[in-house]
């Protein structure tokens, strides 16, 4: 899950396919279901309607199933189904069908991937792109597959427990299913989940400001009000913008949302933290050590010392000088560190919106789709504007609803906020149903829009709802896995391995009440 804006450089980046993803490629064969385009004919919001049809992508694993056991199916959520693989060689899914004897699935949802209902991802062919659509078509799936080589078996909900598994977008997928199609599945596991659609969702940077380490979101707090400071007070403080942001390598970008989107990103780097090294990335705690160091880590970097200094104080941060100039031209360093280099210039790469871009929408321009959906539905526009005004917020104030929708305008032609009640009405913060369990990171930037959320009342923990929160932990931590041959002390960690075995058992338990 991404939050917009997204700089057109990296929405247009190719995304890279990891060995993990690639072995696992080779190892399953691909298939397919024909489901139908549209589901609902009764609903003017997919006008024209279609009667047509279109291959959904699944793969399975067998190797554990015996007659009786469950189907454990992963909603594949916003990318290929390829991705999720990995879960099924060696995470979540294998992990749970060798404990229940069951058969594993990895489903993956309209749009993505191979699963394209339409020639081409036009505003107009994106009206099939919901939540409700593809909560259908698993539903479908699973009253109507068939399993090479199980033809004989009779896999109907009515005969077989099915148990849906997801992560983020996912996560809160399954549990959807769970409440409105709860005779199709009979539990789900929703991890990371995010129910609740919020179309301001300033509070995703909440979790590095309450759990980052040290004095890092202090500092971070001070330096990003420093930028607001210099660029947003015009009466004092404009003729210091230029050289703001030529002190950034970037003085030559011309929107100053822009550059402010970019100087700040390394606080948004605590998502890609993860016990699994084969994915993890420590860039968030390598950001956070820089920026609160009090000597300056970056030697080239100090000739800036003087302009660091007169800006700090043009902010009203004079009393600061010790240790703000230090900490901001660590920060500096980090950004030159990460800077773009090629072809396009930094305007170019940070810009949010460029018309001929925007315009594209062939079956290739995948980066429509994820953005779509939170334009229309989901939301979650992670805004340092939103953040009450008694807080420093961990992103400038200048990233606002107006910027963060320019792909909505632009793309989609989509003014209007997002319709998060088409999410909501299936619970939000109060979704709840038997045999639906919850699990969380505790350091989770979604955490906040999720049913363990700080703002929430804390839900007791029950045989039939689960609720498990892991400690020291971010993004659905419980969905990887490693072979047997790459555990090590700390890898997986007690956390997640304890979070692994509770997870076994009240499925285990489940399905002694289907029995």
């Amino acid at each position: 899950m991404r939050g917009l804006p997204i700089p057109l450089g990296e929405l247009t980046k190719k995304v890279t396919t990891s060995a993990a993803r690639e072995g696992a490629v080779a190892v399953y064969p691909e298939y397919n279901l024909s489901v139908p385009i549209d589901h609902f004919h009764n609903d003017t919001k997919y006008e024209p309607h279609s009667n047509g049809s279109f291959p959904l992508r699944y793969w399975f694993d067998a190797q554990f199933y015996k007659p009786g056991g469950p189907v454990f199916v992963l909603s594949g959520g916003e990318t290929s189904g390829e991705d999720r693989l990995p879960f099924l060689e060696k995470g979540i899914v294998h992990e749970i069908a060798k404990a229940t004897d069951g058969l594993g699935v990895i489903l993956e949802h309209r749009y993505y991937g191979s699963s394209l209902p339409t020639p081409d991802f036009s505003t107009e062919n994106l009206r099939f792109l919901t939540t409700e659509q593809a909560l259908a078509d698993t539903a479908y799936f699973a009253r109507h597959v068939e399993f090479e080589g199980l033809e004989d078996v009779d896999f109907s909900p009515e005969n077989v427990p099915w148990i849906a598994y997801g992560g983020s977008y996912a996560g809160s997928f399954v549990a959807f299913l769970r409440v409105v199609y709860p005779d199709v599945f009979f539990a789900a596991i929703s991890s990371s989940g995010v129910p609740a659609a919020i179309w301001d969702y300033w509070e995703y940077y909440e979790a590095a400001r309450l759990f980052g380490p040290g004095e890092c979101p202090e500092t971070q707090g001070k330096l990003v009000n420093v930028a607001d400071k210099i660029l947003m007070d015009e009466d004092n403080n404009a003729k210091y913008a230029a050289k703001l942001k030529a002190l950034f390598g970037m003085g030559e970008t011309s929107d100053d949302a822009d550059f402010a989107s970019a100087v700040g990103a390394g606080i948004s780097l605590l998502q890609s933290y993860n016990w699994d090294p084969a994915i993890s990335s420590d860039g968030f705690f390598k950001y956070c050590d820089a920026i609160t160091s009090d000597e300056n880590q970056f030697p080239e970097q100090e000739p800036k010392r003087a302009d660091v200094e007169e800006i700090i104080t043009a902010a009203g941060y004079a009393d600061e000088l010790d240790p703000l100039a230090d900490r901001m031209l660590n920060m500096i360093g980090t950004h030159f560190q990460n800077l773009h280099s090629g072809a396009q210039s930094q305007d170019e790469y940070f810009r949010t919106s460029d018309a001929s871009l925007y315009a594209r929408d062939g079956p290739d321009e995948t980066w429509r789709l994820w953005p779509y959906q939170v334009c229309t539905e989901w939301g979650f526009l992670q805004t340092g504007s939103g953040a009450p005004d008694d807080i420093l917020p961990m992103i400038s104030r200048l990233i606002d609803l107006e910027y963060s929708t320019r792909i909505c305008r632009d793309a989609f032609n989509i003014s209007e906020p997002a319709n998060t009640d088409a999410i909501n009405k299936y619970g939000a913060f109060d979704i709840s149903y038997p045999r639906l369990a919850w699990v969380d990171g505790e350091w989770d930037p979604w955490r906040a829009a999720g049913v363990q959320a700080l703002s929430q009342p804390p839900r007791e923990s029950t045989p039939s709802e689960p609720v498990i929160l892991i400690d020291d932990a971010v993004h659905h931590w419980d969905e990887n896995g490693v072979f047997p041959n790459e555990t090590r002390p700390g890898v997986p960690p007690k956390a997640v391995k304890d979070t692994m075995e509770e997870m076994r058992e009240f499925v285990k338990a489940w399905l002694e009440e289907w029995k």
